[in-house]
């Protein structure tokens, strides 16, 4: 189904924060590399009275940091502020439309997925404007719209997996891959933790493969939670608000 205006402009906050995150490591990244050029290591550029601290630094040999790299390395520091600042504007702006509409579908689809533990706000509101609040026709669908299913290879009798599909959204493989590792800290006596343990523990070289399917597994879990309410067994949720 094509998505409506409404829907692709419910995607954007989440989008602009990722990209947003994505520019902040950037222009830290850029900063510590100025300093190591310079012999200058362990300055943290995030942390706040960094600017001050600009000053102060030295290098090896004693030396005060050259003019023009001390006036980049500014710049670099406003920017990121500024950046800092629009990611918590986004920040804020969600929470306080998810207060305003709690029971709203998609609002209430993030409340409920934020309530397992180990899913935080971002990955929930994430999930939910990116596939859940789809209409998707089955659990087979959904694997497929992630791009968490196999790409098989078949010719004649002969039949092997190329690995993941990739045509799926890269968004929510990425975010899925991620949330599974931390499943497997967070919800250690769920069912779907103990079917990963057991295929994994005494199989070497297999964990990578199999997180995948894990990711798989637990979205599509996810989104029966959503969708009609069936907590999957073991999962562990966060008193209701």
């Amino acid at each position: 189904a094509i998505p409506t205006i409404e829907n692709e402009d419910a995607k954007r906050p989440n989008r602009e924060r990722e990209s947003l995150v994505g520019e902040q490591t950037r222009i830290v990244n850029r900063m510590k590399a100025a300093l190591s050029r310079l012999g200058i290591r362990g300055f943290n550029p995030k942390l706040k009275k960094a600017a001050k601290r600009l000053e102060d630094l030295r290098t090896p040999e004693d030396e005060p940091i050259p003019p023009n790299t001390l006036a980049e390395l500014r710049r670099d520091m406003e920017r990121r502020r500024l950046v800092s600042d629009q990611i918590r504007q986004i920040e804020d702006a969600r929470l306080e439309r998810i207060e305003h509409a709690p029971s709203d579908g998609p609002h209430a689809m993030v409340r409920l997925l934020a309530r397992v533990i180990g899913v935080g706000i971002e990955t929930a509101d994430m999930l939910v404007q990116e596939v859940l609040s789809r209409n998707m026709r089955d659990r087979r669908a959904v694997a497929r719209y992630a791009g968490l299913t196999g790409s098989p290879d078949e010719s004649g009798t002969k039949r092997r997996e190329k690995g993941l599909a990739r045509s799926g959204n890269a968004r929510v493989r990425r975010g899925m891959i991620q949330l599974a590792w931390r499943f497997l800290m967070f919800q250690k006596g769920s069912a779907l933790a103990q079917w990963f343990r057991a295929r994994t523990e005494n199989a070497r070289g297999t964990r990578k493969t199999m997180i995948v399917a894990l990711a798989r597994k637990l979205l599509i879990a996810l989104w029966r939670l959503v969708r009609e309410g069936v907590v999957p067994d073991g999962i562990v949720l966060r008193p209701a608000q």
